[in-house]
């Protein structure tokens, strides 16, 4: 039998089973550093313009163009990302995200919470129509503000009397269940995971001197309306570059120049209070 039929099957298992999977040393250390130094850069800029989204005390994240990262084709390139959004989403998925996420130094738990409300193709058909992948651009250590996921919990029906916030946060009478199921995940430099944003999850305490920072990657299958909340944009230049297939992969639009992202993304219920530690959380990642 094709060894693709395996590899599919495995994708899927992970991702209809505990809502994520990944990949080990995808890359390679040098790689990742590359990309720690562009997200610093970014991340400098973002501070500047004010464009930073707090999601939780020293917890930031922001949007970014793809062309500024020097490793972006690459990534969308690589076979695992290709072969994870085929057989989730289906040939037509669109990259509709691209960002960071810092958990700083004294970054606190977050609540229990998905990034966003089921849409009904999962509450009612048990259908998957978006991915998030992550790629951390350090090894993760306990003390660092591990992601907690609470797995297979993407098949969780949250009614009104089980959530507040837009049906994306758990209310505390339900914590016990994602307490039970909690597992922390510490990737290192050069994996890639992808999984479920509507998995239960939640950002721990980073009580360490290392920020944690993450490069996002949202996708979305051709049901899926996550493109609204986002301004994904590049140039033609850039989109000329790439070869067809991966260009065609690309939502968001095409620019002649590129303009300032508004951060439309604002989970509400992660933004309430900003939260200080001494000196400058973010000043180094």
């Amino acid at each position: 039998m094709d060894q693709s039929y395996f590899e599919t099957a495995e994708v899927m298992g992970g991702l209809y089973g505990d809502g994520i999977i990944a990949r080990k040393s995808a890359f390679s250390v040098e790689f990742v550093r590359r990309l720690r130094d562009d997200i610093n850069l970014l991340k400098d800029e973002a501070k500047e313009a004010g464009n930073l989204i707090h999601r939780g005390p020293n917890r930031y994240y922001t949007e970014i163009h793809p062309e500024r990262l020097s490793g972006f084709a690459e990534i969308i390139s690589h076979p695992w990302f290709q072969g994870v959004c085929n057989a989730v989403l289906g040939p037509a998925f669109k990259i509709i995200e691209v960002g960071f996420d810092i958990a700083a130094p004294g970054a606190e738990k977050q609540p229990w919470h998905r990034d966003f409300a089921s849409p009904v193709e999962t509450t009612n058909e048990k259908r998957l129509t978006s991915l998030a992948f992550n790629m951390s651009t350090v090894n993760v250590e306990p003390g660092m503000g591990p992601l907690e996921i609470a797995p297979g919990t993407q098949w969780d029906y949250l009614r009104d009397e089980d959530a507040d916030r837009k049906l994306m946060f758990p209310k505390d009478h339900k914590w016990d269940r994602y307490e039970s199921l909690a597992v922390k995940k510490f990737p290192q430099m050069g994996d890639i995971s992808a999984r479920t944003a509507l998995m239960i999850h939640r950002g721990t305490a980073n009580v360490s001197s290392t920020p944690r920072p993450v490069l996002v990657i949202g996708v979305d299958g051709p049901s899926a309306r996550n493109s609204e909340w986002h301004d994904l944009q590049v140039t033609r230049q850039f989109y000329d570059s790439l070869p067809a297939p991966i260009a065609a992969s690309l939502g968001g639009r095409i620019v002649d120049k590129l303009v300032p992202i508004v951060q439309e993304h604002k989970i509400e219920g992660l933004s309430q209070k900003p939260g200080k530690v001494p000196g400058d959380a973010l000043a180094s990642i």
